[in-house]
């Protein structure tokens, strides 16, 4: 029924809505058994029925309680004896395709199992992650055997999975395709490694590795390129758009200076002085435009016979794989600029 008011008179406000308060466990309450009445309680969980019962005299204080404890299911005798508590698999894999959630039947004793898995195999349903697998085992194994860290191989396996899923390395050969983003992953986690050294590693021509190279890269900068026309950040009212792939710089001397000394078990302080020497040599542009191989043999060449820890160009040559006379051909232009490359400071080394 409305309230019918006189003039001038002021309506009551209207009654605001209590606010409810949180909620806060009282943890004063204890659950004590009411035959035992022992305090503190020695209450036991059967995980198996979900029963809250007393450890004294067996009475039931709670039915049907959630268990908040891990579940682990064992699949020992699926896994040939193995203790395995895992009750599921692996996560969802970036690297391959598909939602990944295919059964993969094992190769049992049994007739029936050789048969469902002789058939499985023979199916074209999981053929390109089987494929990529395969390639990325074999990433895997060549980074182990140059001792890199874990992170140059997940490079080199993101850009094998950008790679082959391009329609610009169709038909290319997987080992070529390998070597690249290899020689691309070394270099993009300052670890780079020369043209020969990969050749050797993967049995791939030189040539077959720069072609793939290069268009890995203009692959990346085209993406990138893309990428950023969608994307673009605005600040301060302009737009700029998000820095994309610029391509790799090429390998610094100083760099294979250093690890080279390592392979010669050349001492530290010598090591120092060709890394100081390949620097100096960058910095004021002397072998400008020539390989970064024999620019690095001249330094190693020349720090050796500063620190009286001489190394002939032969033995240089077996390491860096460059000949003995274009060691010496590169040693003598930096001889010709000696005043300028030699400091006090390198040779405090």
């Amino acid at each position: 029924m409305a309230q019918v008011l006189s003039p001038g008179a002021i309506p009551d406000p209207e009654p605001q809505p209590k606010q409810q308060e949180e909620w806060l466990e009282n943890l004063n309450v204890k659950m004590i058994c009411k035959d035992c009445k022992e305090d503190p309680p020695e209450l036991y969980e059967d995980h198996s029925s979900g029963d809250l019962m007393c450890a004294n005299c067996g009475l039931v204080m709670m039915q049907r309680t959630v268990d908040m404890s891990s579940e682990w299911r064992t699949f020992s005798n699926d896994d040939q004896g193995n203790d395995d508590p895992s009750r599921v698999g692996d996560g969802p894999n970036s690297l391959l395709n598909g939602a990944q959630l295919n059964t993969s039947i094992a190769f049992g004793d049994g007739m029936k199992s050789r048969e469902l898995h002789r058939a499985q195999n023979k199916s074209n349903l999981d053929k390109n992650n089987k494929l990529l697998l395969q390639a990325y085992k074999q990433i895997g194994a060549l980074c182990d055997g140059w001792l890199l860290p874990g992170t140059v191989s997940d490079t080199a396996k993101h850009l094998y999975k950008d790679a082959d899923e391009s329609r610009l390395f169709k038909g290319k050969s997987p080992e070529a395709l390998i070597a690249g983003c290899l020689f691309l992953a070394c270099r993009y986690n300052n670890v780079p490694r020369s043209f020969r050294e990969v050749t050797e590693l993967t049995k791939v021509s030189k040539k077959e590795i720069g072609r793939t190279f290069k268009t890995l890269e203009q692959f990346l900068m085209n993406r990138d390129k893309e990428s950023s026309k969608a994307k673009v950040s605005t600040a301060g009212g302009q737009v700029v758009a998000q820095e994309g792939y610029t391509g790799t710089a090429g390998a610094d001397p100083a760099d294979l200076c250093e690890r080279y000394c390592d392979v010669l078990n050349m001492a530290r302080p010598t090591s120092n002085v060709a890394v100081a020497l390949a620097g100096r040599m960058t910095a004021i542009g002397i072998l400008a435009g020539r390989s970064p191989l024999s620019s690095a043999a001249a330094c190693i060449f020349m720090a050796g016979h500063l620190m009286n820890q001489p190394k002939t160009a032969k033995d240089i040559q077996v390491v860096v794989h460059v000949s003995d006379s274009t060691i010496r051909h590169a040693y003598k232009h930096l001889y010709q600029e000696k005043d300028k490359l030699i400091t006090e400071e390198i040779l405090a080394r």
